[in-house]
């Protein structure tokens, strides 16, 4: 792969899979949850949403109470007892400040295990410590903190295109794991340093909330491949290009429908209802 790949609709077909008539919900990927907090429980509606509408088989929510109370709500289907999974999704709508022992114990255990691991927000500072496949997905501000904690400087804030590249590509390969450098344009950077570029998206996209419909739509694409057999870390990190041009894509149908042609204001959960027609366009696209 080139130091910097631009990601297409024709890319990110690669790493979808439209159901076979001999598919079941297990075998189409289930996607554990553990995210939200009681100071920001819908952070679990947005991300359980985003991974339902990018066509997980089945959604297992272990979060605080509230927060599946208000999963359960909006998405009824919504399994909130432990069982089979085939990757995770956890940090989001959390503070690292504010975790109890007992979570952080939970939390560690899940990045000690053998299935991947979204790790976001919240979470970010236990993703150096994991043995498992992880995925972390920070904006320019985590990631430094992410970096600081590897032992590497942070990215100057006036750092070009090529030179957060090279960064997300240098904290893949000491973290061992795959970046999603959240930004403008989004990197996503493999350990042996592939850097993945996505520029799909809109301004429209800078909001609240967003970031926990990507984690979503992100575990669901990362369980369908795990359901298929245990995803190497190139695959890993284009199942995150593709979750990125996704959800960039998904802005974009959604702010549309306000208005064209420069669109119009959008909330987390227009982008994750748009996600089904995102999906349909890059599997035409293949």
């Amino acid at each position: 792969m080139d130091r910097m790949t631009p990601w297409t609709a024709a890319d990110t077909a690669r790493s979808l899979r439209a159901p076979r008539p001999t598919d079941d919900k297990y075998s189409r990927g289930v996607v554990g949850i553990r995210t939200g907090s009681p100071a920001y429980p819908g952070a679990a509606v947005l991300g359980v949403e985003a991974a339902w509408r990018a066509g997980t088989g089945m959604v297992r929510f272990l979060g605080p109470a509230r927060a599946a109370d208000l999963v359960l709500a909006r998405r009824p289907e919504t399994v909130t007892a432990a069982g089979r999974v085939q990757a995770w999704v956890v940090g989001s709508g959390t503070d690292a400040a504010a975790r109890s022992g007992a979570e952080t114990a939970e939390l560690a255990e899940v990045l000690a295990g053998s299935d991947p691991v979204i790790v976001d927000a919240g979470a970010l500072d236990l993703a150096p410590t994991a043995t498992a496949p992880v995925i972390v997905t920070p904006h320019a501000r985590e990631h430094d903190l992410l970096r600081l904690l590897l032992g590497l400087a942070p990215v100057a804030p006036d750092a070009d295109l090529t030179e957060r590249a090279a960064a997300a590509a240098r904290t893949a390969a000491s973290l061992g794991g795959v970046v999603l450098l959240k930004g403008a344009t989004t990197l996503v950077a493999d350990p042996s340093g592939g850097v993945r570029r996505i520029a799909a998206g809109t301004p429209w996209l800078a909001t609240a909330g967003t970031g926990d419909v990507l984690a979503g739509a992100l575990g669901a694409l990362v369980a369908g491949r795990a359901a298929e057999g245990r995803p190497d870390a190139a695959a890993l990190a284009d199942a995150a290009a593709a979750a990125a041009w996704l959800h960039g894509r998904a802005g974009v149908l959604a702010a549309a429908r306000q208005g064209e042609p420069a669109g119009g204001p959008i909330t987390a959960l227009d982008v994750a209802a748009a996600l089904p027609a995102a999906v349909a366009e890059a599997l035409a696209a293949a």
